[in-house]
Formats: structure tokens, C-alpha cells, sequence
């Protein structure tokens, strides 16, 4: 069911609120990701599952913490750790891929702030996720802006609010 934008909105203030003392990866990750595909509307176990298997370059084998083939990959990180290393270790596990499970996004987070890449477009956003809200309202009007759309004010954003909705319409 496609939710309203209020309805999004009010999700994503709850979210912000919930979240917002989150940081040990192993014990809350799950749980911050359900509650996250639900800010959209999104059942997580209808479209992606934890901690998939991947083979990496060698004989090694590798976890990508969540995965929604041909959409996204996740990677966590418990709070204040650094997401350099958390982008790399995404991108190795494209080599262990079948061309139909390449994702266009990639998602890099320590709950504290989230990264996100659309990959296909070659745009990024990164947020606190105490913005998490005016980050999806700054990319809501951007897109209005682009489409021509009239709107009172316009903050620049590079991930419109498109990239998002197609982020999270399985």
C-alpha cells in the first residue's frame, strides 16, 4: 500500500525518535531496518533478507548485512564507526553477484548517520539521522522544484525525492 506523504512524514519523525540512542550493530541492526522499510510502508521480509551469503574474491566468503537483489545493499556499522571501510566492504561483494542481483542503491550506516548511493544516477545523500525527516522534505521539494511543480522554498539535495521512491517501491 502506497502511504501518503503525511504518513511518511509522521513515520520518519517516529523513526528519528525511536533510533535516536541506537548503536550496538549486532543486537539492534534487524530491528532498526524493519522499523526503517516501515517508515515507507514496506514489509523488509517481503523484499530483503539479512545477512545473505556472498562469495568474495578468493576462496572467502563474506555477509552483506542486508540485501534486496537488484535494489540494495546494506551495510551497518555500530554507532560512530567510520563508513569508508563500510563502502568498500559493500562494493566487494559485487564480484560474488549475478548481474540481476547488482544493486543501483547502496545504504551505509552506524544508526547515528546514514549514507545512501544511487548508484545508477550518481548521487549521494548523507544525513544524521536526527534530519532524517527534513532530509526527505528538502528531497520532496527538489523534485517538486525539477518538476516544475510550485513550491514555497527549495533547499538543494542531491537525491531527489525520485531516487527515494524508487528506493523503496519493491
Amino acid at each position: 500500500m502506497r502511504l501518503s506523504w503525511n504518513e511518511i512524514r509522521a513515520r520518519a519523525a517516529e523513526f528519528a525518535r525511536e533510533w535516536q540512542d541506537a548503536h550496538y550493530e549486532k543486537g539492534e541492526a534487524q530491528s532498526f531496518y524493519n522499523d526503517f522499510f516501515d517508515v515507507f510502508g514496506v514489509k523488509r521480509r517481503k523484499v530483503a533478507s539479512f545477512e545473505e551469503p556472498v562469495k568474495l574474491l578468493g576462496a572467502r566468503r563474506g555477509f552483506i548485512d542486508l540485501f534486496w537483489k537488484g535494489t540494495l545493499i546494506v551495510e551497518q556499522k555500530s554507532g560512530g564507526r567510520d563508513l569508508k571501510p563500510a563502502k568498500q566492504q559493500a562494493l566487494d561483494y559485487f564480484p560474488g553477484l549475478k548481474d540481476y542481483e547488482l544493486p543501483r542503491f547502496l545504504m551505509l550506516s552506524d544508526f547515528q548517520t546514514i549514507e545512501l548511493y544511487d548508484l545508477d544516477e550518481d548521487r549521494s545523500v548523507a544525513f544524521k539521522l536526527q534530519s532524517f525527516l527534513r532530509t526527505l522534505k528538502s528531497s520532496a521539494l527538489s523534485s517538486a522544484s525539477r518538476s516544475g511543480r510550485s513550491v514555497t522554498r527549495r533547499r538543494s539535495m542531491s537525491m531527489p525525492l525520485t531516487s527515494w521512491e524508487s528506493f523503496m517501491t519493491p
